[in-house]
């Protein structure tokens, strides 16, 4: 069964999962790499004020530019791009906070 990537070809149907996807791969990461007994928030609120967080958002986006490479292979550019900006929020903030 071949799924019929063409229909979900709208920038809404990317843009929700971009913002999202970064947010998981932090916990993911948090979870698995970062030696610490404190949920998700207060780590993240522990590593705030620091470089480490903004390394740690620049990493996070590395999955939503995996994903837009592989459904930009599959020419559905609307849905990449919803993805590529849900990203973008994530790139400048650690920019900035650098």
């Amino acid at each position: 069964m071949k799924i019929n990537i063409a229909r979900f070809n709208h920038f809404f149907y990317g843009f929700i999962p971009g913002l999202f996807i970064p947010v998981g791969f932090m916990w993911l990461y948090l979870n698995r790499f970062y030696p610490s007994n404190s949920g998700f928030i207060e780590t993240i609120q522990h590593l705030y004020p620091g470089a480490i967080f903004s390394k740690l958002l620049m990493l996070s986006i590395i999955p939503n530019l995996i994903l837009v490479f592989i459904i930009y292979k599959t020419d559905s550019f609307k849905l990449a791009t919803g993805i590529m900006l849900g990203g973008i929020p994530y790139l400048l903030f650690s920019i900035f906070i650098s």
